[in-house]
């Protein structure tokens, strides 16, 4: 169907409804252009009774914001440009990002250790506490440009930086060896081959005490800002959706006893059922008791159950636009989030099975009981026809002999009314001799009491 209020082009037919909205949703969230080096607090809280307005407030308070218009907010979606920052706003299904980007502190470029990084943020702190909603996602992503030829050294600096032993990294945007790049000296003594990736990304996936999490991006000179905007998107797109996939994690282990409650008590009924230990009634009670707990386990968790596959699938494409490669003596970041991520999906998706599995189950049995109080009640209405064609063939026979007696005593009245009037035609001088008349009309007036009640039955009948 078409849009009504959508004018027609000159070259076109009208347009269908929504088309405009539909084709630039591509546009709806552009990437951010970052200029090197950066730093990068991307904090997501999860909305649940936050309303728009409530943000709406929120946002006001940035400094010189106070005469932001609610109407900005419209598209779940703004960008500001504040005093020092660049910041944005997004509003998802579950959650809403809190997105500000700025130059990179002096003190916390690559030779650093351990920068102090929220100190020098261009958001007022407190700010940043009071944003509305629980936060699901904090992180500090610092990137910054050093070269990729050296890559011991280098791991090195990034390691210091971190504060950490052991970190998961990985070079991105590799496809195969760079046959043409000329590595340099110290990467051709050490005999490593520079892959054809644009750029390292290296984290401890840990809680800092301030309770953010840390990664740095370490990109070559002239990287385009285009670029380093997509690179910091799709690592805090990755972190955000594991976490928001690992949500039903904790749903998934706490139906673990009450599945299995259920489903002991399942077996049991359906014993039950096979043995005819018990009366319908209680199995009936048992089992309808057991499937309200079943469906109400589904009312409230198979929505997180669905979001958190679609947050999952989205985690392995976000990964899959990485394009990762290893970088000698680390793990990289997709194989490390696999290996931990993908048990604890499995054992959603499992869940989400089992407790689908176990609903369809209560069903059959359901059906099954069901079955069987069908066939019962059947032999019971078979067993009340009987016994009431017993009773209508009894009636029947009360009947013929209750109208056996009505033709006699209609008679006998009859006859003796007849009496009466022959005695008083004798009274009145008439030769006749009254009970000899009302002896010899006796078989007369039964055939004729009989035949009127045939007759009355008759009509009985043809009017039923």
């Amino acid at each position: 169907m078409h849009d009504p209020d959508t004018p027609s082009t000159g070259f076109l037919p009208p347009d269908a409804s929504q088309r405009a909205v539909l084709h630039n949703e591509v546009h709806a969230r552009p990437s951010a252009r970052i200029r090197l080096p950066a730093l990068v607090v991307d904090v997501a809280v999860l909305h649940e009774g936050v309303t728009r307005d409530m943000a709406w407030e929120h946002l006001r308070q940035l400094p010189g914001q106070s005469g932001l218009a609610a109407a900005c907010l419209q598209d779940n979606f703004l960008r500001l440009r504040l005093a020092d920052c660049t910041f944005k706003w997004e509003r998802h299904n579950e959650f809403s990002r809190y997105t500000i980007v700025q130059a990179l502190p002096q003190h916390a470029l690559l030779d650093a250790v351990e920068p102090d990084l929220m100190s020098h943020l261009a958001v007022p702190a407190p700010w940043l506490r009071q944003i509305p909603g629980c936060t699901v996602s904090a992180i500090q992503l610092v990137m910054l440009n050093a070269p990729l030829d050296d890559a011991q050294a280098l791991m090195a600096q990034a390691m210091r930086w971190l504060g950490a032993r052991t970190v998961v990294a990985s070079l991105m945007g590799s496809n195969a060896l760079n046959a043409t790049a000329a590595p340099g000296p110290t990467a051709q003594a050490r005999g490593y081959q520079h892959p054809a990736g644009h750029s390292w990304a290296l984290t401890q996936f840990k809680l800092q005490e301030d309770g953010f999490e840390r990664m740095l991006v370490i990109a070559p000179e002239g990287t385009s800002q285009t670029r380093a905007g997509r690179i910091a998107g799709r690592l805090l797109e990755l972190e955000i959706y594991r976490l928001m996939a690992l949500r039903g994690l904790p749903v998934a282990k706490a139906l673990g006893p009450m599945l299995t409650q259920a489903e002991n008590e399942l077996a049991s009924i359906t014993a039950r059922l096979e043995n005819k230990t018990a009366s319908d009634q209680e199995l009936l009670d048992t089992l309808v008791s057991l499937a309200a707990r079943v469906e109400r386990a589904t009312a409230e968790h198979i929505y997180r159950f669905s979001a958190s596959q679609a947050y999952y699938t989205l985690v392995g494409q976000r990964l899959t636009e990485l394009r990762e490669k290893a970088i000698p003596g680390t793990q990289m970041i997709g194989e490390y989030l696999q290996h931990r991520l993908s048990p604890a999906m499995a054992t959603v998706a499992a869940t989400a099975r089992r407790l689908s599995s176990l609903s369809g189950r209560v069903a059959r049995a359901s059906d099954l009981l069901r079955t069987r109080v069908d066939i019962a009640t059947e032999a019971q209405n078979h067993e009340l026809l009987a016994k009431l064609n017993r009773g209508q063939e009894m009636q029947l026979h009360l009947q013929s002999t209750v109208e056996g007696l009505s033709i006699a005593a209609i008679s006998y009245y009859v006859i003796s009314l007849l009496l009466y009037g022959g005695k008083a035609l004798k009274a009145a001088g008439l030769p006749i001799n009254p009970e000899m008349a009302a002896g010899a009309l006796v078989p007369v007036v039964l055939w004729v009491v009989w035949r009127t009640t045939q007759k009355i039955h008759a009509k009985l009948v043809a009017k039923h």
